[in-house]
């Protein structure tokens, strides 16, 4: 289905959320490019963690769901716009030490070819009440 795609549609930026929600690697990767590139929201580089090269990009999604096992993503909203677009959601999982995330967060998403070139990832860091 998605080795096939010509053009990248919300319902194709549906069906690579699905995946997500599925922990299913090799449906995600069926949706990336070659050469493809993920920048995590988090990190040591001003772009958070940067995965280069579709080995590097499938070890920083399985890394994704070793640290959140439970990880979903809900309320999913696309938007797509020539070969750019932007996924919305929502974010919980829990950590192995028991902390629980629920965040809102989006992708930048470039395209080339009707694969995703790159998978620019955000989300808010929220802080404990108070600060």
């Amino acid at each position: 289905m998605a080795d096939v795609i010509r053009e990248v549609t919300t319902e194709v930026l549906q069906a690579f959320a699905d995946a997500w929600n599925r922990h299913d690697i090799d449906a995600l990767m069926s949706f990336m490019a070659e050469d493809c590139v993920f920048e995590a929201s988090a990190g040591p580089e001003v772009c958070g963690t940067r995965y280069a090269g579709r080995d590097a990009v499938r070890a920083g999604f399985e890394d994704v769901w070793a640290t959140f096992p439970d990880a979903h993503w809900s309320g999913a909203r696309h938007l797509v716009q020539g070969d750019r677009g932007v996924s919305e959601w929502t974010f919980t999982g829990t950590r192995a030490d028991g902390t629980r995330v629920e965040v809102h967060g989006c992708d930048l998403l470039t395209f080339r070819d009707g694969k995703i070139a790159l998978k620019n990832s955000y989300r808010k860091n929220r802080q404990p009440a108070g600060r």
